[in-house]
């Protein structure tokens, strides 16, 4: 072992793939331009379709939301089919003089950003036929997801290919949380107060105008991404031919590949079910404007602990800090689910937004791991089978992500309707609504508290913790030397031949 000559301390060998911090935070634009289209369609594009896009051709609104909801079940059957297959084809590119990955950052930006504003494109001048509309909002709305795939999968997939340096791998992923949180608080916040007339009516013009600012940002923070990174982890496997039956078979053996998906599928869920806070807000403690607060909770608690997690993680372990964090949460979402609803708690709801912000600080443990756990999954499977399918794996977690969104978009408004019984006719009006509050506000509680109960447990039993992850690592480098020098034997001696 090597010494420092100055106090004879053992000398900490530096991993020849680690990261700065300035190529942590040139990643993190990547996942701000991804916040800022997405949030921006998973928010308002309803709306859009709702209040401008559709009404005003003799269908009645019972019709409209069937169709929209037909309509999203549809795409998000459709990326079923297209995340697994783009992540297959990103996997058998051969990387370029830029990179495996980074490339995509370049060539798909401007696609993406242009799919987006087709979306709050509002045809209604030039086109009268019901169906037309409801064929456009389909086509715009695929378009945008596979161009949003096209763009996410290799992104995400970027991170592997970045840095094998545990250390560097949490900090791309806390800097993606960091970006993550810039372009969807951005959006939410912001956006609300520019493109609606008086609070209640989303403006079509002020909307398409701020979907092209959006666009136009996410296509500068990607090229800022590119240009700011590169791939470090390059080798040439073994030429082998893809087994799409071996590639999927041998991750749903993957306990923690199931563990890591399984949560991204509830816990993405769970924040898009947290959009029914909106109603909690406005019909259980009858101020809308609080909903800020739940905003808040979600990411200020992440601001707050950015700059900590990544230490503790190396200390402690990813999978150690994130049940801890992920324990915080379940137990708190439980005490909001018991503690309410009551006429006191309605009336003096401070109570209520403390322990929501302890959730929002246990979650965020998780929030800024998650993509260095992906990273460590991606890893274990290379370890397993001999092939790194970085991007086959990042596919099926994205699309696991989004089915959580449409199973809590979907079941979400069918017990806002049928448990909770709302009134449609009454969506607009601010105010406590008896019964009809008191049950939002169970649907809503008890819906996190299960979420996170579930994660929880699971995480528990999550395979790589500090100590096994460590052991994962070593093997992997050694096998990936072996590789190297076999295939470099195997050159030599056909260049020698």
């Amino acid at each position: 072992m090597k010494l420092n000559k100055k106090n004879d301390a053992p000398e900490i060998k530096k991993h020849p793939n680690a990261i700065s911090i300035s190529e942590g935070f040139g990643y993190l634009f990547g996942d701000m331009g991804n916040l800022f289209v997405l949030t921006f369609v998973s928010t308002y594009l309803k709306v859009f379709y709702t209040d401008n896009l559709l009404p005003g051709h003799g269908v009645s609104a019972t019709q409209i939301s069937t169709d929209l909801t037909v309509l999203f079940l549809v795409t998000r059957l459709w990326d079923a089919i297209n995340d697994p297959l783009w992540g297959i084809f990103v996997d058998t590119r051969k990387p370029t003089k830029n990179g495996k990955f980074r490339p995509y950052l370049k060539s798909v930006s401007i696609p993406l950003g242009l799919s987006a504003v087709l979306c709050f494109l509002n045809i209604q001048d030039y086109v009268s036929s019901y169906t037309a509309l409801l064929i456009f909002a389909y086509i715009s709305y695929c378009l945008f997801g596979m161009m949003y795939t096209a763009m996410n999968i290799p992104y995400g997939a970027l991170a592997s290919a970045i840095t094998d340096d545990p250390k560097g791998r949490t900090l791309l992923s806390t800097f993606r949380s960091i970006g993550s949180g810039v372009g969807g608080a951005a959006v939410t916040l912001v956006a609300q107060k520019l493109i609606y007339d008086d609070g209640t009516q989303l403006n079509p013009q002020k909307t398409f105008i701020a979907v092209c600012v959006l666009s136009g940002l996410s296509v500068c923070a990607y090229m800022t991404c590119y240009k700011t990174t590169r791939e470090r982890v390059v080798y040439a496997p073994e030429k082998k031919k893809v087994d799409l039956k071996l590639t999927y078979g041998t991750l749903l053996k993957s306990k923690p590949f199931l563990t890591v998906t399984v949560s991204g599928l509830l816990i993405s869920g769970l924040l898009q079910y947290n959009t029914f806070n909106q109603y909690l807000t406005k019909n259980y403690f009858a101020n809308a404007d609080l909903s800020i607060f739940i905003t808040l909770s979600t990411y200020l608690p992440t601001v707050l602990l950015i700059l900590f997690v990544p230490k503790l993680a190396a200390r402690f372990g990813k999978k150690e800090l994130s049940v801890m964090g992920l324990g915080l949460a379940t137990i708190s979402s439980i005490i909001l689910s018991i503690m309410g609803p009551n006429e006191h708690l309605r009336t003096h709801p401070a109570p209520y937004f403390i322990i929501n912000f302890a959730v929002g600080a246990g979650y965020s443990f998780l929030a800024i791991l998650t993509w260095a756990l992906v990273t460590d999954v991606i890893d274990y499977q290379e370890n397993v089978t001999g092939n790194k399918n970085e991007s086959a794996i990042y596919a099926v977690y994205t699309f696991a992500r989004k089915l959580g969104q449409t199973i809590a978009d979907v079941g979400g408004l069918q017990l806002l309707y049928r448990y909770a019984g709302y009134d449609p006719e009454r969506k607009s009006a601010v105010g406590y609504i008896p019964g009809v509050g008191d049950r939002i506000y169970k649907m809503v509680t008890r819906g996190m508290a299960v979420a996170y109960t579930i994660t929880f447990i699971m995480f528990i039993i999550y395979p790589l913790n500090k100590k096994n992850l460590a052991k994962l690592h070593e093997e992997l480098d050694a096998k990936r030397a072996a590789q190297t020098e076999k295939l470099k034997e195997a050159q030599d001696q056909a260049n020698e031949a």
